[in-house]
């Protein structure tokens, strides 16, 4: 009988031939109680203000702020906040309006910006490409190929890459986006309310194009490695719970989630592999926690606290599901009283329970100080090891 070799793709490495980043990010998937916990940050708005504050512009952040370094390698090429097109659309200035102008971006949404301007404030996005079936298929449809020979371009050096980490132990993650932020990305979420009541067969046929595409890709790079999570970008809730009701989330999201997993699982070349599911969305995530779990979601982030989420709560009420997030930013910039009481708070009771990646509950905003974050991450490496 033919030994599997541990490799990383066709069985995981010995742990002590992992890299000590992928073990304890391992730890942490695992929901190891009182293991360390992993240092790492979801985001950043405040990098320009930290600079005039004192922070060099060639700062290490990993030093800075005494962060891991990564224990897990992304896959990409299906999106994150709006569709995987390819070709993306012509980003083109369509109108002048004084001190804004209105541009076609590169999902074919239409968005309103100061003049010049890109960065450091909320664009409103005031069209949409898909409006009915006639600009689904003309305009967008034919983007989501999943044959289109760019998207596999560079597939060989990817993967070559991708199955070096896994020799590592890094985890081999699969990033995509969800259904309801790719419905979103397409429609608007105003008119996608309403195409979800008036137009279900094309709503239908926007989701059997996501999965047609996701799967596809996800069959290519499953030849050469092992999966070891699925992220699914999805902002479905805002501050008093999910956009869309859970009736709706059952017949135009989950089906093709669960069929995506289950196709995903069959062609792993290490079978015995846990695939962990994670979902990502803003907002108060409570009442969509027992709808995701139905596919088998065991990983969420990043828990909104102004919208009224608290690890705490849900780590007690599912003992079972890994939590990255629930830092306040609001508290962040508040004072390092609060801060204290916060991390306090939170940090010994998750790291005595296990499976908890504190990072703020979004990226971090530009009223935290410098000061301010570097005290919040001096407490993090007092408690968390």
């Amino acid at each position: 009988m033919d030994c599997v070799p541990q490799d990383g793709v066709h069985a995981l490495m010995p742990r002590d031939q992992m890299c000590a980043a992928a073990r304890k990010l391992r730890d942490a998937y695992a929901i190891t109680p009182g293991a360390p916990l992993v240092h790492r940050e979801f985001g950043y708005y405040c990098v320009e203000r930290w600079n005039e504050q004192g922070l060099s512009p060639r700062a290490d952040f990993d030093e800075v702020f005494g962060y891991d370094p990564p224990g897990n390698h992304s896959l990409n090429q299906l999106g994150w906040c709006e569709a995987a097109l390819v070709p993306s659309f012509e980003v083109k200035i369509i109108e002048d309006r004084g001190d804004h102008e209105v541009e076609q971006d590169y999902a074919g949404r239409h968005v309103l910006y100061f003049k010049g301007r890109r960065d450091g404030f909320m664009p409103e996005y005031i069209d949409h490409p898909v409006k009915d079936w006639k600009t689904w298929e003309e305009d967008v449809k034919w983007r989501m190929n999943p044959e289109t020979s760019d998207r596999y371009s560079d597939l060989d050096w990817r993967m070559r890459a991708a199955a070096a980490q896994a020799a590592s132990g890094m985890m081999i993650v699969q990033n995509l986006i969800g259904g309801y932020m790719y419905l979103r990305s397409l429609i608007g979420p105003a008119d996608l309310l309403y195409m979800l009541c008036e137009a279900p067969a094309l709503i239908h046929d926007c989701m059997k194009t996501w999965f047609e595409l996701a799967d596809a890709v996800i069959a290519r790079h499953q030849q050469y490695v092992t999966i070891d999570e699925i992220y699914f970008a999805e902002d479905i809730c805002y501050k008093h719970g999910a956009l869309i009701s859970p009736d709706m989330m059952r017949e135009f999201l989950l089906p093709y989630y669960a069929q995506i997993i289950a196709n995903l699982k069959s062609r792993q070349l290490d079978r015995s592999r846990h695939l962990y599911i994670q979902i990502d969305t803003d907002g108060f995530a409570d009442p969509v926690i027992p709808l995701y779990r139905e596919i088998g979601m065991d990983v969420m982030s990043p828990f909104e606290v102004a919208a009224g989420c608290d690890v705490l709560r849900t780590g007690q009420e599912y003992p079972d599901l890994a939590i990255f997030g629930g830092i306040d930013k609001r508290v962040l910039a508040a004072g390092t009283a609060e801060i204290d009481r916060m991390v306090d708070r939170i940090l010994p009771a998750m790291r005595a329970r296990g499976g908890y990646i504190p990072t703020c509950d979004h990226g971090v905003p530009e009223e935290v100080s410098l000061e301010n974050y570097l005290h919040y991450r001096k407490r993090c490496l007092e408690l968390g090891g």
